[in-house]
């Protein structure tokens, strides 16, 4: 069953997926298509799972489910994985790159490759008060207060 990301419990667990790209309206517009069929008979081991999606920034998919009814195992989140994977595919965006930073400074999201974060806190580009994302969070009470984040208060502390 498919609800509004809004109604989701604190508990509810989520898995967040940056894309190598800004979606544009239609790409959004064919995720929720995709999404909200797939969603809709989500199941674990027979079992509907409640769940809910959203799309900020043009660059991010959150995938959550209220497992207060069903838990998601393993093959179901395997199957929302397989989704995801297709989604990409088909339109030539990456959701599994873990080697790009997003950072969010003046309303523009830009992501910036791991290995080049040091030298663009150097040239300012990054600094104490831009904005990080941890796309790391597992449920939405952490999704609502520490999702974005001063880069100061991250792990790119040490840099600064």
């Amino acid at each position: 069953m498919v609800i509004s990301f809004d109604e989701l419990p604190g508990s509810a667990r989520l898995w967040i997926y940056q894309a190598s790209t800004l979606l544009s309206t239609e790409q959004q517009e064919q995720i929720s298509n995709e999404l909200n069929t797939f969603l809709s008979g989500w199941a674990a081991h027979g079992q509907a799972l409640t769940a809910a999606f959203e799309i900020l920034h043009d660059r991010f998919l959150i995938i959550a489910v209220d497992e207060v009814g069903q838990k998601a195992t393993g093959c179901s989140i395997d199957a929302s994985v397989h989704v995801l994977q297709n989604i990409g595919e088909s339109m030539g965006v990456d959701f599994f790159d873990r080697t790009q930073i997003a950072f969010l400074d003046e309303n523009e999201v830009f992501l910036a490759p791991i290995s080049e974060v040091k030298q663009k806190i150097g040239s300012g580009r990054i600094h104490k008060e831009t904005l990080t994302f941890n796309n790391l969070v597992v449920n939405k009470d952490d999704f609502d207060e520490k999702w974005s984040v001063k880069a100061e208060d991250s792990w790119l502390s040490r840099y600064f």
